[in-house]
Parts: C-alpha cells; structure tokens; sequence
C-alpha cells in the first residue's frame, strides 16, 4: 500500500466524515422506532436492547469492519469485489483463461503462498481450482453482494431523508405522509444532482455538517443520560439481553429486524475504502463516530425510561425544545449526507464489476487527481435516483422500508463474512482458533439478525431481493456472454504463422501509417482480423494488436503496464501489446494513450536491440524480452533475426514518419451476438434479446474507449454462441 503522510491521513479522516458514515450517523433517526412499533410492554426491555446495540455495534462495526475487514483491502482498496479479486490471485478461480506468466512479475500482483505447515490453505485452494460448481458459487456470492450493496444504495437515501424530514411534524403538524413524502423526493433529485462534482468536493463540504451533527446527538445523548436516567449505563451488562429475550420471546427475536438499523452503513466502511485509506477510517471511527453514536443511543434510552409513549418518535421528542429547529436543520442535512456513504461505495463497486467483465459497460469519471479511487458513474447515478423516488412514493413512509433495508444490510455482511473467512484461511492463513471463534461470534450474530430480517419478508423485506435478483441478472447475462465470446475468439484466433503469410502476402496492399487493431483476446490475434482482411485486402505500414486486460488487483505500476511483443519477422512491422490494468484504475484514452502507446513502442524496439543475445529467448513465431515470455503458437517455426543499431534507427525513424504523416488508425470489432440454431430457449432469451438489448441501451466500445471518430474503422461480425 502507499505511504501517505500524516497530514493527508489526517484530511482523509476529515473528508471521510462527510462520505463515509453519514448512514451509520443518521441511523439513531429510526433504530428505536423501529424496534418499538407497538410501544414499550416493559421498562427494562429499554435496558435489553440498549445492551444489544452496544454489543452489535462493537462487534460488527467496530471489531469485524474497522478492525478487521479493512485489513482485508486490495493494496487500498475495499468492497466484495476487491475480497473476490484477492481470492482469485491466489486460486484460480477466474472462468476467462487470460493468465500469463508475466502478470505475477508485477510488483503487487503477489501473495503468499501457503507453507506445508499450513495444508488446510492448500487444501481450500485446490478445492476451489478443482470444482467448477465452487467457482460458480463463489462468483455468484460476489455478484450478490455487488448487487445488494447497490440495493442499499437504493434504500439508504429513502429512509435517512423521510425520516430526518418527518421530525418537522413536530412543529407543523398539519403535515400529512403524502407532504413529507414529496419533500423527500425533492431533496433526493437535488442529491443526485450534487454527485458530478465528486467525492472529494463533496466529502469537504459535507464533512462540516457531519461533524457538527456528530457533536449535536453526542452532547443532546450526554444531557439526556444525566438528566433523566443515568441508570442506563447497567446495559453494559450483557446479561440484560438475556433478561430481555426472556420476558418477551418471540417478540424480542422480531425485534432484532429493528437492532440491525444500528448497523447501516457498516460495508460502507470497507466499500468506501478506496475513495480514502485504512489509517483514515479507523480514525475517524475511533474517535468521532463511534463514541457519538453510542452516547446517542444511550442518551434515547434514558429519555424513554421516563416517557415510555414517545418510543415511536424517539429521537425528535429527545431533543430539548430550544435546540430543536438547528437540531432539525442538521438532522435533514445529516440524511442527505447519509446517502451519500453508499452512493459513492455503488459507484465504488460498479466500478470494479466493470473492469472484471460482470457489468455492462458504462462510463466512469474519476472525479480526483489526487486520490484516485474516487469515482463518479452517470448512468449507475440515475439509476439510482430514480429507484429511490420511485421506492419513496411507493411506501411513503420508515416502517416498511425499515423491513427491507434491514434484510439488505445483514445480507451483505453475511456474503461479506463468507468471503472474509475464504481470505483467512487461505490467505492470511490465520490460526484455526481465531477463525472459529469468528464464525462462532460475529458470523453467527450476523446469521441471527438474517433470520429476523426475513421474518418481515412480506413486509418489505422482500425489496431488496427484487433488486438483487434484478441487478445479478444484468450482471450474470453480461458475464455468460462476455466469457462465451472471448471462449470463441480463443478457439478461432489467428496463429502466428497465419498472421506472416497475411501480411507477406503480395495482393495485400501495405498502407502509409500505423493500424492499432483493438481486442479482448490476450492469448493471440483475434479472428475479426482475418474477417478484415478478407473484404479490405490492404494493411498499414505498422500493425499494432492491441489488448486492454485488467488483473485481479487494484492498481498496476504505470512503469508495468505496457508488454510488448513482436511477430517475426522483422520487416513484417507488426507487435503485440497487452495494455495491464487494475480494476479501480482510470483507463487512458484519446490522445494521451496514443503519445504513451507509440512512446512505449519506441522504448520497446530500443530495448529489444540492447537486449540482443542476452535477455532474448527462442519463441515459436515471436521475439520477445525475457521478461514478456509469454504464450505463443507452438506450432509455427521460430526465426531469430540480428538486430543492428542502422535498422533500430530506421524503424524508429519509419514509427515517427508514419504517426506524423499518416496518423494512427483504430480498428474496433462490431460484435454481433446471437444464439447457435442448437441453443435452448433460455440461452436464446439471454443472448438474443436480454444481452442485445444491454448492450444498445448502454455505451458502444468508442465511447468507453474515446476514439476520435475520424480515425477510426470498424469491422463487422457476428458471433454465434
């Protein structure tokens, strides 16, 4: 990970206030109301579930997020993506067969491998590498996560906003559902307006207010706590929960549908990560939040011990009347802000879903030059705005969609926990005791609270999974169709040996300038190549095949990035370039990729000569640095040509002359997919019309690839799978 200075940790912490935990801040809005619906039957239960919210809160949030979890990040990066691409540099669990060798070279590529003391990783790995039904498995568990993770960034803004907003029935109170309602909707559209600007931008102007709102609900919860009963600080004794299950049953485990409302905004903590870092979240956590949040809570209970008929309206009938209208204004803004921890941690998500092949592809802005994990992504954004007004007139009102979003908050910390105890035991290799007491602590707790949640399941717990299931339907079509065709372009590449006799042929024209053929394929030339040739019989003077591939890391070192090869022999002018990413890293595009492509190139056939004789070795076809030996066509002969200083000079001579002269031409491939005659009807549906239909709503490949129109050319297919 890189070092980072104090100072900017410090501003990190700072910023991380205003993005990161405005859900987990706000979450005192509706816990309570939300666990008494139907009032308090006993003074005492108020001492149960404040214990529980005590216990839950330093175990989940504190002990497995901050403390734990964080660790789990992807050289800074966090979320269910960056636990799955971890795994996936470990086993080989990946379903696309783009590894090479070289990839391990990279500098943060590498993890420990497990020692003979420590079978039991080496047994977990080869299970995984060995199964296809656990690699499934485990794709669909990130996928899931993905997809309730967005749920939640669906939920979070609806019920922070309608709940600050309702507070202000208080003082108005002809205010009926449907008015609070429609200032709601209004206060979300502005919200998602605000999100072009950015998480930094908005992490700074936001951060005071959250500050300032932290400081109100842990003041009013001290005031509270002496004023009306100091008595509550007993519920740190556990035993109190037990007396509170006792005495209520069935009820006090229903209850818990309402306890998990402490935890919102949690996975925000790790999905957020990479917008901030591990240091900055764990102090903002320690010394802001936390303390704040629980001196809320306990300041409630206090208050409800002595006015047991407000439990419905908790937090607003809590607060002293002077301080009542700031405190209003801040709570509102407060809800705004909560929205905001998961909008940035979807975006966050989107963004490396994208980059491993499981979401359509869609356009994402990197909103900082400084910190570069921060992202924003238009289309994911009005998807988002528009879920969460529709979701805000449907229900109206926190009870029901308190149902659903706690069933989506337990269900991501449950998928969350799954994967967690994957990287510990094969990769951190943690000791069999730690890893059983976690299961039997933190996992089960959270497998508790599930079971409640899907208790409420008719009651709007059943929100969150239409938007899961509808959300891992795009992402799995997406993937089975991505993964189906680069399969075919494996199996229809173009050998080595039939790329020279191509470009050696007579009757093909060689044209002034330099052609960059685009693909997804690593492992040699893909077929629409040959489906050019075949109705344009004409290449340019120097062929570049060029592949974009993001690795199962966060970020490639910029000096890693470019792999070059070249296709023997040497006066044929034509390489092979695969262009390495991490998958939360800004792609260049346009005219700075293209002076980083051609320079590279350069410093390639500069390289390629120096090394002559020591660092080349023999490749079928090809000649390439010791250090890019990679795949090659075992078939096709080898010819090793001698390089000399005159014909390096040349060739960068002719590279200059034909990107000046001439210019760089782009070939991008047209893809047209349909079903084989032989498909089933569910293939068909999924290929011919749910994948088709994806993919003309969304960004062609120019877009995201920011071609300049005039230079380029593309070329038809239609694959079959």
């Amino acid at each position: 990970m890189q070092n980072i200075d104090w100072g900017t940790i410090l501003k990190l912490a700072f910023q991380s206030i205003g993005v990161v935990y405005g859900d987990i801040g706000t979450s005192p809005l509706y816990v309570l109301p939300g666990i008494f619906p139907n009032g308090i039957k006993h003074n005492d239960d108020l001492l149960g579930v404040l214990s529980l919210i005590i216990y839950t809160l330093t175990l989940i949030t504190l002990i497995k997020y901050v403390f734990i979890v964080l660790s789990a990040n992807d050289n800074g990066d966090g979320g269910t993506f960056a636990l799955y691409s971890l795994i996936c540099r470990y086993a080989k669990v990946g379903f696309i067969p783009n590894h090479q060798a070289e990839d391990k070279d990279v500098s943060n590529y590498r993890l420990d491998a497990p020692n003979r003391r420590l079978s039991r990783a080496s047994a977990v790995k080869s299970m995984l590498e060995n199964s296809r039904f656990a690699k499934y498995l485990l794709l669909l568990i990130t996928m899931l996560g993905t997809s309730m993770v967005i749920g939640d960034g669906i939920l979070t803004p609806c019920i922070s906003v309608l709940s600050a907003v309702g507070g202000i029935r208080e003082a108005a109170k002809n205010l009926n559902d449907d008015k609070v309602m429609w200032i709601s909707v209004v206060i979300l559209f502005l919200l998602f307006q605000v999100q072009r600007f950015g998480t930094d931008k908005v992490g700074y102007s936001f951060a005071p207010i959250l500050t300032i709102w932290f400081i109100f609900i842990g003041s009013i919860g001290i005031f509270n706590f002496v004023k009306h009963d100091p008595t509550v600080i007993k519920a740190l004794n556990p035993m109190y929960i037990v007396h509170y299950f006792m005495r209520n049953k069935k009820d006090a485990w229903i209850s818990l549908g309402g306890v998990v409302l402490c935890l919102t905004g949690s996975e925000a903590l790790f999905a957020d990560l990479g917008h901030f870092n591990v240091r900055s979240i764990q102090i903002s956590t320690c010394t802001i939040v936390f303390p704040s949040i629980i001196l809320a809570y306990t300041g409630q209970a206090a208050y409800l011990r002595k006015h047991n008929l407000d439990a419905t309206d908790a937090f607003y009938k809590s607060v002293p009347v002077p301080v009542y209208w700031p405190m209003f204004v801040v709570a509102v803004l407060a809800a705004i802000i909560a929205s905001q921890s998961l909008i940035s941690a979807t975006f966050s998500i989107v963004q490396q879903s994208l980059a491993l092949g499981c979401f359509p592809k869609v356009k994402v802005v990197h909103t900082s030059s400084t910190y570069k994990g921060q992202v924003y992504i238009p289309e994911i954004n009005f998807l988002l705005m528009f879920a969460c007004i529709g979701v805000t007139l449907g229900f109206k009102n926190t009870l029901t969609i308190g149902n659903a979003y706690g069933l989506a908050v337990v269900f991501v910390m449950s998928l969350t926990s799954s994967l967690l105890v994957l990287v510990m035991i094969m990769i951190w290799k943690t000791n069999f005791f730690l890893i059983i007491t976690y299961v039997l602590t933190i996992m089960l707790l959270e497998l508790l609270y599930l079971s409640s949640v899907l208790y409420k399941f008719v009651d709007g717990g059943y929100l969150p999974l239409i938007f899961a299931a509808f959300m891992m339907s795009v992402m799995y079509t997406w993937n089975y169709v991505y993964r189906k065709k680069y399969l075919y372009d494996l199996e229809n590449k173009v050998t080595i040996q039939k790329l020279k006799e191509i470009a050696s042929d007579p009757e093909i024209r060689r044209l002034p300038g330099l052609a960059v053929f685009y693909s997804e394929l690593v492992q040699g030339i893909s077929p629409i190549f040959t489906h050019y040739i075949a109705n344009v019989p004409a290449l340019h003077s120097i062929l570049l095949f060029v592949s974009i591939k993001f690795l199962p890391i966060s970020k490639v070192p910029p000096e890693e990035r470019f792999l070059f090869r070249r296709v023997q022999p040497h006066e044929l002018a034509i390489f092979r370039c695969v262009v390495r990413y991490g998958y939360t890293e800004e792609r260049m595009d346009g005219e700075h990729f293209e002076e980083m492509l051609v320079g590279r190139l350069k410093e390639f056939i500069i390289e390629e000569c120096n090394n002559f004789g020591t660092e080349q070795i023999e490749r079928p076809g090809e000649i390439v640095l010791q250090a890019n030996a990679s795949d090659c066509d075992e078939d096709d002969e080898v010819v090793l040509p001698r390089i000399n200083d005159e014909e390096v000079a040349r060739e960068l001579l002719l590279v200059d002359n034909e990107c000046k002269d001439s210019g760089v031409t782009y070939f991008l491939g047209q893809n047209e997919v349909v079903a084989s005659k032989e498909s089933n009807s569910v293939k068909r549906i999924m290929i011919n019309y749910a994948y088709n239909l994806l993919k003309r709503l969304l960004r062609q490949q120019e877009e995201v690839f920011a071609i300049p129109r005039k230079r380029l050319l593309k070329v038809g297919m239609t694959y079959e799978l």
